[in-house]
């Protein structure tokens, strides 16, 4: 009976054993999976609802952090060496409405070069608000969601464009990530932003896709008048009035306000800067159609002051050169928009007064917290410092 007994208690300790044994094993071989703290964008005052964030990488606390290091990173050419460094902020200077300005000390009037001396075809555009483009990237908008060119969707896309392009960092992806992969600090970065302590490329363009989707800038002048916080000064209620009528300056068709708060359409528009049209990269090289000769996208006049040198190809300098060319030097061509009324009387024909208001309420659009935040800026000590 006793033996029984000592039998039925050695076989219940088994058990125990076994089942411990297994729960460790299991345990082992499937370690608890991360998961990123979602981030909420907050939507300005009489900002559009609906954004543009691609289902498959959406807004994390982790991903953002981590593609803060990587768009202020001149490794992300895949190089080390000091005379080949270059990253996103090489070309998007935050001080400069994330340009590359008309002062920049390395890219003289505006263009960019790449590492290896490649000038790009256009000037560079503002990082500014692009959680609401839906219509393409670029000046053309050749980068927007195609059937037939599923490495051309998003932003996401830009990012990869930007490291691979002969014109600007001519780099290789492969050689990218497993550079950042032996940077110590990374990995764990990655990790915690998606789960893996394998970088990929496309968690790396992920990854600064966020960071820059987080560009808002909402805090101008003109904000605070609609907030009602503050009362704008004559000059420049004027210059809104003339912004905003086809009688008076006409900008709002392209540009917004009002009831546009991006001040940009996001869309392209042959605007009268020339009669002939030889450029291979303006809006008719991505649709095809004739009428899309030289039709470029209208860029956000958010912080516009700081975004020189204008229009596509950086031909006017300042602020007044745009206004005297819409006012008095506007080109009639077969291709021009509709929407440019006043192209038989050579422009909108402003007076010295009305120019110097519909500046006054331009420049109320400048947005100094946004081109101060230290939220957008470099992050100080990168992750191996």
């Amino acid at each position: 009976m006793s033996f029984l007994i000592l039998y039925k208690y050695y076989f219940w300790i088994s058990c125990v054993i076994i089942l411990l044994n297994m729960s460790a094993c299991k345990n082992k071989a499937e370690p608890p999976v991360h998961q990123p703290t979602a981030y909420e964008l907050t939507i300005p005052f009489g900002f559009p609802t609906i954004l543009n964030i691609p289902d498959d990488n959406p807004f994390t606390v982790e991903g953002i952090r981590l593609g803060r290091y990587l768009f202020y990173d001149g490794r992300l050419s895949g190089r080390t060496h000091p005379d080949s460094l270059m990253s996103c902020s090489s070309c998007h200077i935050q001080a400069n409405n994330f340009e590359a300005g008309i002062d920049h000390p390395v890219f003289a009037g505006g263009f960019v070069h790449g590492l290896n001396g490649q000038q790009t075809h256009h000037v560079v555009l503002p990082l500014v608000n692009l959680v609401w483009n839906r219509s393409g990237y670029g000046w053309n908008g050749f980068l927007y969601p195609q059937n037939d060119k599923p490495d051309y969707r998003n932003l996401e896309d830009f990012v990869r464009l930007a490291v691979i392009a002969e014109d600007e960092m001519a780099g290789d992806t492969t050689r990218v990530k497993e550079l950042f992969q032996e940077i110590e600090g990374y990995p764990e970065l990655f990790f915690n932003a998606f789960g893996s302590n394998t970088i990929t490329f496309l968690n790396i363009q992920r990854a600064i896709a966020q960071f820059i989707r987080t560009f808002v800038s909402a805090n101008s002048r003109f904000d605070s008048f609609l907030r009602g916080e503050l009362q704008l000064t004559q000059s420049e209620l004027n210059g809104y009035v003339l912004f905003t009528t086809e009688e008076g300056a006409d900008c709002f068709h392209c540009h917004g306000g009002g009831g546009n708060p991006l001040f940009t359409t996001h869309l392209f528009y042959n605007n009268g800067k020339d009669t002939l049209f030889s450029d291979p990269f303006d809006r008719f090289a991505v649709t095809g159609d004739p009428m899309h000769k030289g039709a470029y996208k209208a860029p956000t006049l958010r912080n516009v002051a700081l975004s020189g040198p204008y229009m596509h190809d950086g031909r006017f300098a300042t602020l007044d050169d745009v206004i005297n060319y819409y006012s008095h030097d506007v080109k009639l061509s077969p291709q021009i928009d509709p929407l440019m009324h006043h192209v038989l009387k050579g422009g909108v024909q402003l007076t010295p007064q009305e120019k110097a208001d519909l500046k006054a309420f331009i420049l109320s659009l400048q947005d100094n917290e946004f081109l101060n935040n230290p939220e957008f800026s470099h992050p100080g000590k990168m992750p191996d410092e």
